[in-house]
């Protein structure tokens, strides 16, 4: 088939860091925020300037990072974590490795340690401006912190997160480029409530995991929906996604630098297989998954066109920490696949600009032709959609299941009281108050919880957070 009438891929980042600048450090906080710029940010923005990126795929950056890497001090405190911190932990592991015999550990590690170096090197490179480093790429925004939006309990809330969030996009970023509309709904998390509040407040497109709604591998999920009352809704393709973002996905190779095993000082110098890492050999391999990612993706618009009968778009999204940090050799992957599009004849475009050429089917033509699980096949029958999200197992659990039951009613009963006034006194909530709202609201607490991923600290913050909201409230007015 040729390369237009198969249809094109869209490469959707979601770019996301919760708000740790100046809460805590190691093994928890801030921490994560230079580990993230130093593996993934710094390398990808490389790579987008490398191969003019915005006209090739969609980055979405939260709002809620954005602030972080605008705020004061970050740059020099970045900084000094890479000068300081990670230049002697790597050379007091390399010295642990020679003085216990593992040779080939240490040059491992004196190897890995030049990954610092590079992004200090970068960081001065731009002067600290890690935000207007972004800014030619970053075309779609999100809520303001990352709040599951179905789990909010008020139009007002859901408004409040997505004001904020459009209006520091618009103000940080529509000089490069006019916002189009395109808005990253945390999680995934999609409620046909949400329509009207999402299109009142500019939104004209969002992705949304309907897998258990239109059937796994449905031709239906290359195809963008038109909803009654708000903005389109995009499919992600997860026969795509699952290539590179499963438990058997391209990450878990042998080759490939494990992860979850450590040095005595939080290096990695082991592969997935237990062998040392062997870095030219885990490229070899990064280019030939890249190879078969984009055969794979040619194959899907290929058959999806053929019983469609109109051309294809897949939406691949990723979140962008899997490349470079979770998965570290996956910005190497990403720009092999940028070259193999165009060696293969892979069409690859922003999904703003991919919508223009796409139309969109409305939702009941749609659900007409679905295969939905067993758990919304009655609501997919009755002619709606159910709530979804791209979490485990595609619902809200993660989130409001009964590991964190407790907290999700308390930042609700918290929206309550800062939104929901008696009628008549006038008062909207301080700056601080709402600020507080806004950051307890954030979906990385809970799924921190869910997941075990860090202890105490997401209960902490989320505790911290709700008694600082309780104390704005209380102060009074002026």
């Amino acid at each position: 088939m040729r390369r237009h009438d198969r249809g094109e891929l869209a490469l959707v980042l979601h770019t996301h860091m919760p708000y740790v600048e100046g809460y805590g450090t190691w093994p928890f906080g801030e921490e994560w925020l230079w580990e993230a710029i130093a593996t993934c940010y710094l390398p990808l923005l490389e790579l987008l300037d490398r191969v003019d990126g915005a006209r090739l795929l969609t980055l979405s950056l939260t709002p809620v990072l954005c602030d972080q890497l605008a705020a004061p001090g970050v740059p020099e405190r970045l900084a000094r974590f890479l000068r300081e911190v990670r230049r002697d932990t790597h050379r007091l592991d390399v010295d642990g490795c020679r003085s216990s015999g593992h040779e080939q550990w240490a040059h491992e590690l004196e190897r890995a340690a030049g990954d610092y170096e590079r992004a200090l090197a970068q960081v001065e490179r731009l002067g600290g401006d890690l935000l207007g480093a972004f800014a030619p790429y970053a075309s779609w925004t999100s809520s303001a912190t990352h709040a599951v939006l179905p789990l909010l309990a008020t139009d007002a809330g859901v408004r409040l997160q997505l004001e904020r969030g459009i209006a520091s996009h618009r103000a940080r970023f529509d000089a490069a480029h006019e916002w189009q509309g395109g808005f990253w709904l945390p999680e995934c998390a999609h409620a046909p409530w949400l329509d009207p509040l999402l299109e009142d407040a500019g939104v004209h497109a969002t992705c949304v995991d309907l897998t258990d709604v239109l059937g796994p591998g449905a031709p239906a999920q290359l195809v963008p929906i038109a909803t009654d009352d708000g903005p389109l809704l995009v499919p992600l393709d997860r026969a795509t996604v699952e290539l590179a973002w499963s438990d058997g996905g391209y990450p878990s190779h042998p080759l490939y630098r494990d992860y979850h095993a450590f040095t005595v000082h939080h290096h990695r110098v082991w592969r997935n297989d237990g062998g040392t890492y062997d870095h030219a050999a885990a490229l070899t391999q990064a280019r030939a998954d890249a190879a078969d990612f984009v055969a794979r993706a040619i194959a899907r618009l290929d058959a999806g066109a053929r019983e469609l009968g109109r051309p294809a778009l897949a939406v691949c999204a990723l979140d962008t920490e899997l490349l470079g940090h979770w998965w570290y050799e996956g910005i190497a992957w990403l720009g092999a696949v940028i070259e193999e599009a165009e060696r293969q004849g892979l069409a690859l475009a922003p999904l703003d600009e991919a919508l223009t050429r796409h139309a969109p089917v409305p939702l009941r033509e749609a659900l007409v032709a679905a295969q939905p699980a067993p758990r919304v096949a009655a609501d997919v029958h009755a002619g709606r959609l159910p709530t979804t999200t791209w979490g485990t197992p595609r619902d809200l659990s993660t989130w409001d299941g009964p590991q964190v039951a407790q907290l999700a009613w308390q930042v609700r009963e918290a929206e309550l009281r800062a939104l929901v006034r008696t009628p008549g006194d006038g008062h909207a909530p301080s700056p601080r108050a709402e600020r507080e709202l806004l950051l307890l609201q954030s979906s990385d607490w809970a799924f921190q919880v869910t997941r075990e991923l860090a202890g105490s600290y997401p209960r902490e913050r989320a505790d911290g957070h709700r008694a600082a909201l309780a104390a704005a409230l209380s102060a009074p007015s002026r």
